[in-house]
């Protein structure tokens, strides 16, 4: 029996999500945004705050995040960089389960957003009340969510994972006899028991973006660039996720555009990967995977709308005025520490 008719027998019926449109930020000379940037630094510096930055956000925060001493990342390694660093307060450009993954791990200090409403349409389908009742249908399951979800919904986990290291902890549980509810998106679990024959249950949720890529269309772009490697985000359909040379993580398709020989690259994934893509490999061609299909009204918008909340004029904002800070109860953040640092322990012991 295929994952998804397992997770539809279970009778999960997941919330729409309403998706909202992309925000239209002012153009900005390049005197207002060094003067922008200049500020900001001087405000990081006054609060004895540093910025973590998803890949997924604008490219202007990106390199602030690295000019600062900050950090830019995927979301394991900005949650592991959170509980090493120093500063008291942490200012998370991404969204809102990445801002409280630092809360949870760093209940002592301030977490700051740009925007409180960036959040995550696989977060938004995993609501905790819906995902708990789901669980205890299954008693005997060692529950696993993928980082994307909220505190509450980590506090019902027993691991918590990201795209980087869901394969190995999904095999180490296998090897441990453990079966195994997942969620919230079904695309990842889908490729992560392909590879491991894990006894998985699903929770039939997606993401907005990676949901775009079509295969009709990706195969019709290889053809017109047959040398191109095309490297895959796993969150994508598993008709996509067949056609890639690559699969992996931000980090994984970012390693893989500096060290494969091709010139050419299709990246299936959010398109704020190439800024970062473009510094470590500037020689390379890059070319957005395509979303289109019947009726697509652009060749490739695989851009999230949470992360573009993010920008310099709200970042700078809250800092001023000390506004959109992140809260969790010290219970929550207590219950929602365990299976996060289970997950921090298991990637230490993996470069051991």
């Amino acid at each position: 029996m295929s994952p998804l008719n397992l997770a539809q027998e279970a009778h999960v019926s997941i919330p729409t999500v309403k998706v909202p449109p992309h925000p239209k930020w002012p153009e900005l000379s390049t005197e207002q945004r060094n003067l922008l940037k200049q500020r900001i630094k001087k405000l990081l510096k006054e609060q004895d705050a540093v910025l973590v930055a998803h890949y997924y956000t604008d490219g202007s925060l990106q390199d602030l995040a690295e000019e600062t001493g900050g950090c830019v990342a995927d979301s394991l390694e900005m949650a592991r960089f959170g509980t090493e660093h120093p500063a008291r307060t942490l200012v998370v450009a991404g969204v809102r389960f990445m801002g409280e993954t630092s809360k949870i791990l760093n209940n002592e200090k301030r977490v700051l957003m740009p925007d409180l409403n960036a959040t995550c349409s696989l977060d938004e389908s995993c609501p905790a009340a819906l995902f708990s009742a789901f669980c205890d249908q299954y008693p005997d399951h060692t529950v696993v969510v993928y980082a994307n979800t909220s505190a509450q919904v980590k506090a019902r986990s027993d691991w918590v994972v990201t795209s980087g290291i869901a394969l190995p902890i999904i095999r180490h549980l296998t090897e441990s006899g453990k079966k195994i509810l997942w969620a919230p998106d079904r695309h990842l679990g889908t490729y992560v028991q392909k590879l491991t024959d894990a006894d998985m249950i699903f929770w039939p949720g997606s993401c907005v973006v990676h949901e775009e890529f079509k295969a009709v269309a990706l195969e019709r772009m290889h053809r017109l660039h047959p040398d191109a490697a095309v490297l895959v985000h796993p969150e994508s359909p598993e008709s996509v996720v067949a056609l890639a040379d690559v699969v992996g993580s931000t980090t994984a398709l970012i390693k893989a555009v500096s060290t494969l020989p091709n010139r050419e690259f299709i990246v299936a994934t959010d398109a704020g990967i190439l800024h970062k893509m473009k510094k470590v490999a500037p020689e390379k061609i890059l070319l957005a995977a395509p979303t289109a299909g019947e009726g697509a009204t652009c060749e490739s918008c695989a851009t999230c709308p949470w992360m573009a909340m993010n920008s310099l004029q709200n970042l700078a904002e809250v800092l001023e005025n000390g506004t959109n800070e992140i809260y969790i109860s010290p219970d929550l953040a207590e219950k929602a520490s365990i299976p996060i640092r289970r997950m921090l322990d298991f990637a230490k012991q993996m470069k051991k």
